[in-house]
């Protein structure tokens, strides 16, 4: 394998750390470092990398929209997202926005090669951690009150966060819906919060009457068609 790399992070020392890594593999040549997305973007442009190590939070342009630019404008160039979060929710953006690989900031010299390695062959570079995160993901998603989420979301509702509404309207507590999405009740609040605001909802009842008004949910009892 030959490959040449640009890493983007915006901490000085994991950046350091991780062009220290790639030196030591054969076949990578890391031709460029950069501290946001807007850099990333630029190196892209000016050097042609064959693959960017994207982290995903970043000041300025963060890594989700770098890759989405990138993958538009030099679709040649795949990227790996390399990051300190293995939440579904980042997972899943990152992919949507174009990335081939996901690996987390602890994986070891060989992963990360043999991720480069897989979206060089139009493989997904996936860890086996963020492969079984993934199934998991796309598992509760199917089984979710019974029903696939519809495909576009009202009022800005994230996917994560419709999931969270349709557990509310199926009774679930805090405790379950985290559980059930394997997140953390801090992180279940902050969707909640976050899903209250976007559909004016000031409670649970009211979050509920709008998962049932908008087709997201159904009440007890009700055929689905």
């Amino acid at each position: 394998m030959s490959a040449r790399v640009v890493v983007a992070d915006d901490q000085s020392v994991v950046r350091e750390g991780i062009v220290m890594l790639l030196g030591l593999l054969p076949g990578i040549e890391v031709v460029g470092a950069a501290k946001d997305g807007d850099e990333a973007v630029a190196l892209v442009a000016e050097r042609a990398p064959d693959v960017v190590l994207m982290d995903l939070r970043m000041p300025r342009c963060d890594g989700v929209e770098a890759t989405r630019r990138i993958r538009r404008e030099y679709p040649r160039t795949q990227v790996v997202v390399l990051t300190t979060f293995a939440d579904d929710d980042s997972l899943f953006t990152a992919l949507q926005a174009g990335a081939r690989g996901y690996l987390t900031k602890d994986a070891r010299g060989e992963e990360i090669a043999q991720a480069i390695e897989a979206v060089l062959s139009g493989e997904a570079g996936l860890s086996p951690k963020v492969q079984s995160r993934l199934l998991e993901r796309v598992t509760s998603q199917a089984v979710v009150s019974g029903m696939p989420l519809p495909a576009g979301l009202p009022d800005g509702l994230t996917p994560r966060e419709a999931e969270v509404l349709v557990l509310i309207a199926d009774g679930l507590s805090n405790a379950e819906i985290g559980r059930a999405l394997h997140i953390s009740g801090a992180t279940v609040k902050t969707h909640i919060n976050n899903l209250f605001s976007k559909t004016g909802a000031r409670d649970r009842t009211g979050a509920v009457r709008y998962a049932y008004g908008h087709g997201l949910a159904h009440p007890p009892g009700t055929s689905v068609t």
